[in-house]
């Protein structure tokens, strides 16, 4: 069994259960394409509203242009710069990362509200406009930060005090 298994990964590259996760996907792909159809995915009233479209822009702008972006960005604080002598003991890449993939989560599930698409129907279907959406994300980013910072001035304080306590 092990020397199949052997053979098939270097035939194949992977895993059997990625070939498996990956028949999975399709079909799923291919139930969603049945049971919605294409003509469900393009609006040729309005090209610029289809599924279709917004999936490709999505791809594109993520793929080209942000994906380089917050990696360069991640590289940069991951960087040890030569005015620093030695690392910190407590780094702060991840009391960074985590705001900012928080913020940028709960931007794009409230985008729609943020930028005030469909105000009309919002406003018929609940009475109030989408006005506090911006201020509410951005009270909320601010507020993810803040207790990241709160976090992070803590485990600083901490790995002094047992640094003070153990000498090495």
């Amino acid at each position: 069994m092990n020397r199949l298994l052997s053979r098939y990964r270097a035939f194949y590259g992977a895993h059997p259960l990625q070939l498996l996760t990956m028949l999975a996907g399709f079909a799923v792909l291919g139930y969603v394409v049945v049971t919605v159809t294409p003509e469900a995915l393009w609006n040729p009233h309005v090209w610029w509203q289809s599924i279709a479209v917004w999936f490709a822009v999505a791809i594109i702008a993520h793929d080209l242009v942000l994906f380089p972006l917050y990696a360069l960005a991640d590289r940069l604080l991951t960087i040890p710069t030569e005015q620093r002598k030695r690392q910190p003991r407590v780094p702060a890449v991840n009391y960074i990362r985590l705001p900012v993939l928080a913020s940028a989560l709960t931007f794009l599930v409230f985008l729609p509200g943020i930028i005030e698409q469909g105000a009309p129907t919002y406003l018929a279907a609940t009475g109030q406009t989408q006005e506090p959406f911006l201020g509410r994300w951005l009270l909320l980013t601010a507020a993810m930060f803040g207790v990241s910072a709160v976090v992070y001035a803590i485990r600083i304080a901490l790995t002094r005090r047992q640094r003070v306590t153990d000498p090495e």
